[in-house]
């Protein structure tokens, strides 16, 4: 188990080359990715894909990890695994109340628990094609890669935070790189399709453009570069500062590079929670922030999320709770702060919890559900992460589709690096940016 903290890593351009060769090594194949399920789109439509948490119970510990903490304590309510009922349950729900068609599975490490392929072969059989998201590491197994495509896994979405002796580090575990790169290379042999996910950890910066030809020469359909979001377990005390945590100026010349290399080669980039003044013209088509998100269909539905993020459904104890409507409307998001105060005396939460159901029930019968969504959108930027802008936003002609600075960045670097956008018309189209995406679409997606 590695201890070094990730901010008293060395990393310079010229050990990254041989760093990223020995990667190729592992993880190339001389069989080609197949494509034949595999299409592109520029429609917006809202994701139906749904996530389920089966316990925070993970082989790694990634020092950036949301549920840091739970995955550290045993005795946490959310650390066990939950049974295969209860998982079964909560899938049900998914597809019978919200209407998924597709589900993220997570722990924790997904591959690990202990009825993994019978949950699968679940969702298949209900409608609900099942993508596991996974540091990959006991995938460095061919055996057992050859029993998710048996169970029928429909991809993985896979935790590349690095290369080498970073991600080593990063994640706490001596050998992890190796196994994660032989993983790959399995995967491609089994014909398994995948993507990646890379945090902006201030340590990979550098490695950015590695990592995108990465996922170019072993054929992951997408990447997902993650910025500054500290939800859950890295919300509290100072887990996120600017030790481990790069600006978006010194992230931009490194993602620009990374970014052009999937354009270039076709492969489909996001960049979530980043502000679209911080990337070029030309990668603006990638930004997704709380008001385009409901857009990617590889991303989490709002309204079943908020219910499967509650605890009663990430919890190995109890009963899955009753499914809850969408919390929407600009009235709770101007009354939110207040009923969260009040919610503090707890004579009165459950008055709170009625008031709040009814309000929420009252407006999404009065409005679309793509207007429920963008307001989701705003509560969670507005409300839960306090985004704030910079002075020179009010003259950017895309403030209404950007959620600005998140709250606990601007609290370490200010809002300073902000530059309003005024290259075109003003908008208050979500997708105006990101309808000229071309996003990966399975064939039997509905796009």
């Amino acid at each position: 188990m590695l201890t070094q903290p990730c901010n008293t890593l060395e990393i310079n351009e010229t050990n990254l080359r041989p760093v990223f060769n020995r990667a190729i090594e592992l993880a190339s194949t001389d069989i080609p990715a197949s494509a034949e399920r595999v299409h592109f789109t520029t429609r917006r439509t809202l994701t139906r894909r749904g996530v389920i948490w089966l316990g925070q119970t993970c082989n790694l510990r990634c020092q950036f990890c949301y549920f840091v903490d739970r995955v550290k304590s045993a005795d946490h309510p959310e650390h066990p695994f939950m049974s295969l009922e209860k998982a079964k349950q909560i899938c049900k729900t998914l597809v019978d109340v919200y209407g998924n068609n597709a589900v993220d599975i997570q722990g924790g490490e997904p591959t690990i628990y202990r009825d993994i392929f019978p949950l699968i072969q679940y969702c298949n059989d209900i409608g609900l094609k099942p993508t596991l998201i996974t540091n990959a590491i006991v995938l460095d197994d061919r055996e057992v890669c050859r029993k998710f495509k048996d169970a029928g896994v429909r991809d993985f979405l896979i935790s590349v935070h690095g290369l080498g002796e970073t991600y080593d580090t990063l994640v706490g575990k001596e050998k992890a790189h190796v196994r994660q790169m032989k993983a790959l290379r399995n995967l491609q042999e089994a014909g398994i399709p995948f993507r990646f996910n890379c945090v902006l950890a201030k340590p990979v910066v550098e490695q950015l453009p590695y990592i995108a030809e990465l996922a170019v020469r072993t054929g992951a359909l997408a990447v997902n570069f993650i910025a500054f979001n500290p939800f859950e377990d890295q919300s509290q005390g100072s887990k996120r500062s600017s030790s481990n945590v790069p600006r978006y100026t010194d992230v931009k010349p490194k993602l620009t590079e990374a970014l052009d290399i999937l354009d270039d080669a076709g492969n489909e980039a996001n960049v979530r929670y980043f502000p679209f003044c911080m990337v070029e013209h030309r990668h603006r088509k990638s930004i997704y922030n709380f008001q385009q998100l409901p857009y990617d269909h590889h991303e989490w539905d709002y309204a079943s999320w908020a219910w499967t993020g509650l605890q009663p459904q990430r919890m190995k104890q109890g009963d899955p709770s009753d499914p809850v409507r969408l919390s929407n409307s600009r009235l709770l998001i101007h009354c939110k702060k207040p009923l969260k105060r009040l919610s503090n005396i707890s004579i009165l939460r459950p008055f709170l919890y009625k008031a709040h159901q009814s309000i929420a029930g009252l407006f999404s019968r009065l409005k679309s559900e793509e207007t429920l969504y963008r307001d989701v959108a705003k509560m969670h930027a507005e409300v839960h992460c306090e985004y704030s802008y910079a002075e020179v936003c009010d003259q950017c002609t895309i403030r209404k589709i950007c959620d600005g600075f998140h709250g606990d960045y601007a609290k370490i670097f200010g809002t300073e690096e902000a530059a309003a956008i005024t290259d075109g018309a003003a908008t208050d189209d979500p997708v105006y940016y990101i309808r000229l995406q071309n996003k990966i679409v399975e064939n039997d997606d509905e796009e």
